[in-house]
């Protein structure tokens, strides 16, 4: 197998209806359950948590980053699920060298995870939720419109990890979820650097032409508190995902000369509302604007 077959697919790698899916995205899991086709799952990763009740009966693989294939290609699946960021390009190769199917999805922005929504309707012939994810398209719509008009910009960072402290720039789905909700991301244009000296600060990064750092993510610089002050956010955000902050931080943000700290806007939220995308996209839009526009409006 090439490098090429990990890339991103818009369309589904079957043409007919498939009766056994696996899933080793956790957002489309909870997607597949919610457009009414949750009954084709026959197995799911460890991490997929959602809908609590229905996901409680199936079978688990392992985890995202390590699913056990043989026992996958055992459940003789019409289709697999799977994710060029959150599973390795590995077993998605081994998956599709024992011919099964494996529909690669990839989306950075709403825009594109719609995209997939509609395409899993399609494929799966269940067109009884249209109306609904129509709906969740002209509430993207109005916040869009929203955030486009607003005057005076809300700056937020939003950490993703904390030893070395990370974060993502615009080329990432989180970043367009703050966009449409109607926040900045202060580190929108700031690139990962190589090595790790180099994105703190410390030392002169490799070149982009260096063979070392060739096909690495730049998306999800590490940065440093002096970055983040100099940024000045009015919000700071402590998802709950993919690292797990809790009230024990926030006294490390409250510490910094930002706009966030002396208006006291360092608060937890619910990491999935930013990092899943899907039908959790609905509630990701009821809830993460209340987070921005009451604070200067």
């Amino acid at each position: 197998m090439t490098a090429l077959t990990y890339v991103h697919q818009m369309d589904s790698p079957v043409s007919e209806p498939p009766r056994r899916v696996i899933s080793l995205v956790p957002s489309i899991t909870e997607s597949l359950f919610e457009l009414n086709v949750g009954d084709r799952l026959i197995a799911i990763t460890d991490y997929c948590v959602h809908p609590a009740k229905q996901v409680a009966r199936l079978p688990r693989i392992g985890g995202t980053k390590n699913p056990d294939i043989e026992r996958v290609i055992a459940f003789r699946p019409d289709l697999v699920f799977a994710n060029q960021e959150e599973n390795r390009r590995e077993d998605v190769e081994a998956l599709r060298a024992a011919g099964i199917p494996v529909w690669v999805t990839f989306p950075k922005t709403m825009r594109e995870a719609f995209n997939v929504l509609w395409n899993i309707m399609h494929i799966f012939d269940q067109p009884e939720l249209v109306e609904r994810v129509r709906a969740m398209e002209w509430t993207l719509d109005w916040l869009e419109r929203m955030s486009e008009n607003r005057e005076t910009p809300l700056n937020v960072f939003v950490p993703i990890w904390l030893d070395p402290l990370m974060t993502f720039n615009a080329e990432t789905y989180a970043h367009d979820v703050l966009r449409v909700c109607g926040a900045t991301n202060v580190f929108a244009n700031r690139e990962r650097h190589f090595p790790l000296g180099a994105d703190l600060g410390e030392r002169e990064a490799l070149p982009k032409g260096d063979t070392r750092i060739e096909g690495r993510d730049t998306r999800y610089p590490r940065v440093t508190l002096e970055e983040v002050v100099a940024a000045q956010p009015d919000v700071i955000l402590l998802p709950s995902e993919p690292y797990a902050f809790t009230e024990a931080h926030i006294p490390i943000f409250m510490a910094l000369d930002t706009p966030a700290a002396k208006g006291g806007n360092i608060r937890l939220v619910d990491g999935s509302l930013l990092f899943w995308h899907g039908t959790r996209m609905a509630r990701a839009m009821n809830e993460l604007p209340s987070q921005f526009y009451p604070i200067i409006e």
